[in-house]
């Protein structure tokens, strides 16, 4: 077996640049699900070795025009502010604008497809997973994180944690991932891909990309955290003695 296709979907994703976009186009988890094989995934997606391979020299060969930040190197405080501004803004923004744009497609045209109601449901609750997650990362994690942090490169003891260990607020972050990925997937399947009906209005058809544009941001958002600050913030922590 080529050595690649042992390599986990996690460590491919981080050494190649674009890889993220092409495991999106391919349905390919590489935020909470990043540990497996690219074998194994590539199975799970329905696509061959063969073709993910190609894609991934391509993306590795090819010169994006905008080449993307690489954050396994630099301050976790600085990736912390990325995550924030970025992608925590942006979901947000996001799911106060969709509650009221479902509601409101599911109120025109909810009658004759009564997919939406689930779809509804489905989004209410996955708001109610990442409003209350974000602000415990924001309140609580991310600002250890960066005492942490500066602790470590001070030389410095830092006061131990009410959590006791970063490793604990980390494992529930994760499963909560895990959640949203869930729900994420349900939405997709519900929805056909995204696929609107023939009688799809505008409204309809702008809630669909947008919860599919959501959707690629929250794979990213979390490819970010599962798979850099977090690995980062629990080695940093076991390295510095109280």
């Amino acid at each position: 077996m080529n050595s690649i296709e042992t390599r986990t979907v996690r460590d491919l994703a981080l050494e190649i640049p674009g890889a993220t976009r092409v495991f999106e186009k391919a349905g390919i988890d590489y935020c909470c699900g990043g540990q497996r094989s690219l074998a194994d995934a590539c199975t799970s997606a329905g696509v061959t070795i063969e073709e993910m391979m190609n894609s991934l020299e391509l993306a590795r060969s090819s010169q994006p025009l905008a080449q993307e930040v690489n954050f396994q190197n630099g301050s976790l405080a600085e990736l912390i502010d990325h995550i924030v501004a970025k992608h925590h803004v942006f979901t947000k923004t996001e799911l106060q604008r969709l509650r009221a744009l479902i509601d409101k497609v599911h109120g025109v045209h909810g009658e004759n497809h009564p997919e939406l109601a689930q779809l509804r449901s489905l989004f209410q609750n996955l708001s109610s997973e990442l409003e209350p997650h974000m602000l415990k990362e924001e309140m609580v994690l991310f600002p250890y994180v960066v005492r942490l942090e500066a602790a470590t490169r001070n030389q410095q003891a830092v006061s131990t944690p009410p959590f006791m260990t970063v490793a604990n607020p980390v494992r529930m972050m994760m499963l909560e991932h895990e959640a949203a990925g869930y729900l994420l997937e349900k939405m997709r399947k519900l929805t056909n891909d995204y696929t609107t009906p023939a009688d799809a209005c505008f409204s309809y058809k702008t809630l669909y990309e947008a919860l599919d544009a959501l959707e690629k941001d929250l794979h990213h958002h979390i490819h970010l955290e599962n798979n850099i600050l977090f690995p980062r913030a629990v080695e940093m922590e076991a390295q510095l003695s109280y």
